[in-house]
């Protein structure tokens, strides 16, 4: 394994690894992935290996010039509308935290999609992203570079702490600017959001129109699931971890072997104002100030650190707006 900062010389390298069927784990805006060429079924299946990720879990396809998109998508399948709408989302949206489930075309392998007659596509917003997908052949598959189910990485680090020696290279690219993983939406039967994430609804609606919202609907893993981070547990830490709305964790009592994660200092105050006993507590708050965008970045690595601290975590409800609804779907999911 190479452990390697994101510079000219490093990015060639790791396209080179790519192209000859091995696997790189590389920054994006939302989180690390885990990429192999996306046209090569042997690479993808090194990707399944190194992460334990079952064979119905599909990756999503990340390309890096939106004219590849009609190498990896059959657009004739969608109709007027759809066509006129992914128009609409991909010129406003990419590059960028949005992943759009279309019709896949015929040069993607079936391991990518888990057999379904769809793929999920993306155009990271990340410079070294970008210039890796291009290097190497102009689509990579990828998941989140970490072992299944687990807290998704936002640092370099996180990768090489979980999955060290199973990956050929990893770039290191500083901390994800977003750090949660990216919004999917359904175009090709109705459409709707699959998985909530760095492109809130709001902001897609305000564009389109109102879209359907299937987010916690679990997929049918005989045939494969609609859109990757649609099972009920996922994005876990090691640590035991339950979710409160702010008047419930507000109310809990302290605990000395519990980390309490608040969303912002308001929640956190009132919390040891309740508890005289508390001023040694493992406390976090994902944003001081209570901005969901601010909160979102820090999710994942704040989780990365009390995993390794605590045996229980006590996690906060966010605003249900904006990222907010990313941080929630993240929380729950992670519950155990």
């Amino acid at each position: 394994m190479e452990f390697l900062p994101v510079s000219p010389e490093s990015l060639s390298v790791a396209a080179k690894v790519l192209r000859s069927g091995g696997i790189v784990a590389f920054p994006t805006e939302t989180v690390y992935g885990l990429g192999a060429d996306a046209y090569n079924s042997s690479a993808l299946v090194k990707v399944f290996e190194a992460k334990g990720r079952p064979r119905f879990d599909p990756l999503i396809i990340h390309i890096a010039d939106t004219r590849t998109l009609e190498e990896t998508a059959d657009l004739s399948l969608l109709n007027e509308e759809a066509r006129g709408k992914l128009l609409t989302l991909t010129e406003n949206f990419w590059p960028g935290p949005l992943s759009l489930v279309l019709p896949k075309s015929g040069k993607i392998p079936g391991i990518a999609t888990a057999g379904l007659s769809t793929a999920a596509i993306r155009f990271p917003a990340h410079e070294a992203a970008q210039k890796l997908i291009s290097l190497s052949g102009g689509a990579v598959a990828a998941p989140s570079a970490n072992p299944f189910g687990a807290l998704s990485p936002t640092r370099a680090q996180h990768v090489r702490d979980a999955l060290g020696e199973k990956v050929d290279v990893i770039l290191d690219g500083g901390p994800a600017r977003i750090g949660v993983e990216s919004t999917v939406l359904d175009m090709t039967c109705g459409i709707k959001i699959l998985r909530h994430g760095g492109a809130p609804k709001e902001a897609i609606e305000k564009l389109i129109g109102p879209v359907g919202d299937a987010a916690f609907a679990e997929g049918d893993t005989a045939d494969g699931l609609a859109s990757p981070g649609q099972l009920k547990s996922h994005y876990a830490p090691r640590a035991r971890l339950s979710v409160f709305n702010r008047e419930d964790i507000i109310r809990l009592p302290f605990e000395t072997d519990a980390a309490y994660l608040f969303f912002d200092d308001s929640s956190r105050d009132a919390w040891l104002a309740e508890h005289g006993n508390a001023r040694n507590a493992t406390a976090r708050v994902l944003s001081a100030a209570g901005n969901v965008n601010e909160a979102a970045a820090c999710l994942f690595e704040t989780l990365h650190e009390l995993d390794f601290k605590v045996s229980r975590i006590f996690a906060q409800l966010a605003p249900r707006e904006g990222l907010g609804v990313a941080i929630n779907d993240r929380l729950r999911r992670a519950g155990n």
